[in-house]
């Protein structure tokens, strides 16, 4: 019996000793598939949370908005003058604004060629106008002459002077235009003459003065042919780089503005006014 005894506690402790074994792998096995499990859902719920984070990329936008954007900050610039409307239409739109802007190349080069001839014809040369009127009438009637004589030899038909024919419409609208530009600017020298505007005073009283320098130095002629050159220059130049030009103007008018509003205070402003400017304060 002691026997007995002795080897069943033997055999109860090595059948303990299994069981807490056993369930030591058990529960090792089941805390590791709560770990993976746990990693899984964390690792998941980690992607889930980092994809809302991840930084948007910024898309470029359409050249149409871009486009938008350019013309929009382009119409917020101060034009030249106050200018509103594009340079061509500004010239009027037609043929002449054409020339002026070399639309045609051809047209332009050939305008331009003449005026310099008949400037160096002139002015270099020192031909009259007179004297080429009578040589052109001369050379004219010389081969009408020799025409008509030789004819009878040549078999031809003598030759047929054409009768010049103008349009009666489009001469009176620009006479027309012509007197309504005059009364225009007779009307805005009034209102100059008579002190409304004192800046406009003086801007015209400067330019008149200058006008007088540069008639001293040179004759009609070639004051007419540098302002038909520039023309034929400034306005192509200025339509090429409107943007550049038009953002130094707005700084140059902004100076400008400055010294004009300390002149102002300093001297013009303590100018005595006449007693229409005095009534009119009143």
């Amino acid at each position: 019996m002691a026997e007995n005894s002795e080897n069943g506690a033997p055999h109860a402790e090595g059948e303990s000793l299994m069981e807490k074994i056993s369930e030591k792998l058990h529960f090792s096995d089941s805390h590791d598939k709560e770990k993976k499990h746990e990693d899984s859902s964390s690792s998941s719920s980690s992607s889930s949370d980092s994809e809302p984070e991840k930084p948007k990329t910024t898309s470029s936008p359409p050249p149409s908005t871009a486009a938008a954007a350019v013309s929009s900050v382009q119409a917020k610039m101060n034009r030249l003058f106050g200018r509103e409307k594009p340079v061509h239409q500004v010239f009027g739109g037609g043929k002449p604004a054409d020339v002026f802007l070399w639309r045609n190349k051809k047209i332009s080069a050939s305008v331009l060629g003449t005026a310099t001839a008949i400037w160096i014809l002139f002015e270099l040369l020192e031909y009259h106008l007179l004297t080429l009127v009578c040589h052109i009438l001369i050379f004219s009637l010389a081969v009408l002459f020799l025409w008509a004589n030789a004819s009878t030899f040549i078999n031809k038909s003598p030759p047929h002077i054409p009768e010049i024919t103008l349009p009666e419409k489009p001469i009176l609208e620009a006479i027309g235009a012509l007197r309504a530009e005059l009364n225009r600017g007779l009307g805005v020298l009034h209102d100059i003459a008579m002190g409304k505007d004192l800046k406009k005073f003086l801007a015209v009283i400067a330019f008149l003065w200058l006008l007088s320098i540069v008639g001293k130095s040179c004759d009609f002629l070639t004051l007419f042919y540098i302002n038909f050159v520039l023309l034929h220059t400034v306005p192509v130049l200025y339509e090429k780089y409107e943007d550049q030009v038009d953002a130094f103007a707005e700084k140059a008018m902004g100076e400008a503005k400055k010294h004009y509003g300390v002149v102002n205070e300093k001297y013009i402003s303590k100018i005595p006014r006449g007693p229409l400017k005095n009534k009119k304060a009143d």
